[in-house]
């Protein structure tokens, strides 16, 4: 947007992770899925992930609830997700086969001019209007624009709300991500080229994935209260144990981590020179974390590029962006509600399996199929998904579903079992 402009700029980045360190040292603690809508986005930026960043295309999900399991094939055959470590890898890893999704975008930044300063911000402070930062052990800069990327797992944001400026922390919630090592054949084997997603009826757990990493598998976890405890009995499930090899019990120094998630955006995120972007502004409720932190990205750089680097100027042109997500994030509370009451009602789960398993056996009309894929992986608004789930073929389909499982005996329930077609390629 600079060249465009014909604006010379000077970018300093600072991070103070090494991302091509195993461990948590070059992690910066996500699930890693990338929708195939960031890809796509990514793409015609000219930014194209390579295969030795993406450890394994997604092209289908299993959906797992105490009554089941179906597996749902991409909508229309043609969505891809990939999943990706943002470092070099887990604690535990034995080879290196698998690039840093980080540190890829790191290596392209400072490949287009942008200058990498290692270490962390430890002092931020205002002169003369202008933000300064200070490193340990290195002298303070100033700088004509700040634009804070931390996340929320910092103390930094606590720092920048004492410099006097409206802005204040958003709300969040833990979550709960571990990384096993099982090897590449048994990942293909237990888990393939599947998402396997969880809706089970279990206090305090929301939404739970298992996704495959090359030779790992990360298990995902959000809800209220996560802990050690919800954590193994949620292991301890008899659908979670299918995605395990059989006997396997979870080491005792797996890499794991409990890092915090945006569920409420920031209060004014923006201010004179400084502008918040990702987790640290605005942010999607539960997904696609990383295509939120991309698109606020754009809408900051565009406003400083061509507008401004007032706060005026981005009141005007960013907040707008931010406010669009939190308004989608509002319709996203709805929806999620929605699966909330599916993980109490067994008939109401039954309903739902056997609407989506049938809807395997059709080459169209995945209404349920769609919904629920966009919903887990993150790749449409929640608006989007809100409309379409008040299609009238939509909610005939499932009122009739609900009627029957209502009336039908639970034991001889079973899921519609469609043969699954072998996975496809992915394509970035």
């Amino acid at each position: 947007m600079a060249r465009r402009a014909g604006l010379e700029i000077s970018l300093d980045i600072f991070e103070r992770r090494d991302f091509s360190t195993v461990g948590p040292g070059g992690c910066n603690m996500c699930g890693g899925i990338i929708s195939e809508s960031l890809v796509q986005t990514l793409a015609t930026e000219g930014i194209n992930l390579p295969p030795t960043v993406v450890e394994r295309g997604i092209d289908s999900y299993v959906l797992h609830m105490d009554e089941g399991s179906v597996h749902i094939e991409t909508p229309l055959h043609e969505k891809r997700i990939g999943s990706v470590h943002r470092g070099a890898g887990p604690r535990g890893l034995r080879e290196k086969k698998w690039g840093s999704f980080d540190g890829h975008l790191l290596d392209l930044a400072v490949g287009n001019g942008a200058n990498l300063i290692r270490g962390r911000v430890d002092e931020i402070v205002l002169s003369d209007g202008k933000p300064t930062l200070g490193v340990k052990g290195g002298e303070a800069s100033s700088y004509d624009l700040l634009t804070v990327a931390t996340g929320v797992n910092t103390s930094t944001l606590k720092i920048i709300e004492n410099l006097g400026i409206p802005y204040r922390s958003p709300k969040t919630t833990a979550t709960y991500i571990s990384e096993y090592y099982i090897g590449n054949d048994l990942v293909e084997k237990t888990l393939g080229s599947s998402m396997h997603v969880f809706l089970l009826a279990m206090d305090r757990v929301e939404f739970a994935a298992i996704i495959p990493k090359g030779d790992f598998i990360s298990v995902c976890i959000l809800g209220h209260g996560i802990d050690d405890k919800v954590f193994h009995s949620f292991l301890g499930h008899p659908s979670v144990r299918t995605c395990f090899p059989e006997g396997w019990a979870p080491p005792p120094d797996h890499c794991h981590c409990a890092p915090r998630m945006n569920v409420r955006g920031a209060v004014q995120p923006y201010g004179d020179r400084i502008v918040f972007i990702g987790d640290a502004g605005a942010s999607r409720l539960y997904k696609d974390g990383i295509g939120a932190a991309y698109r606020t990205a754009k809408a900051a750089a565009n406003t400083a590029v061509f507008e401004g680097i007032s706060s005026a100027a981005f009141k005007k042109h960013y907040a707008p962006a931010c406010r669009r997500l939190e308004f989608d994030n509002s319709i996203g509370k709805a929806v999620f509600l929605v699966t909330k009451e599916l993980q109490r009602r067994g008939f109401e789960r039954r309903a739902v399996l056997t609407m989506t398993a049938k809807e395997q056996l059709k080459a169209s009309g995945r209404r349920m199929s769609t919904v629920l894929w966009d919903t887990f992986t993150g790749s449409s608004s929640y608006r989007e998904i809100f409309i379409r789930s008040l299609h009238p073929f939509f909610l005939g389909t499932l009122f009739r579903e609900l009627a029957a499982a209502l009336v039908s005996r639970a034991d001889g329930w079973t899921v519609p079992s469609p043969k699954k077609s072998p996975p496809a390629e992915v394509s970035q």
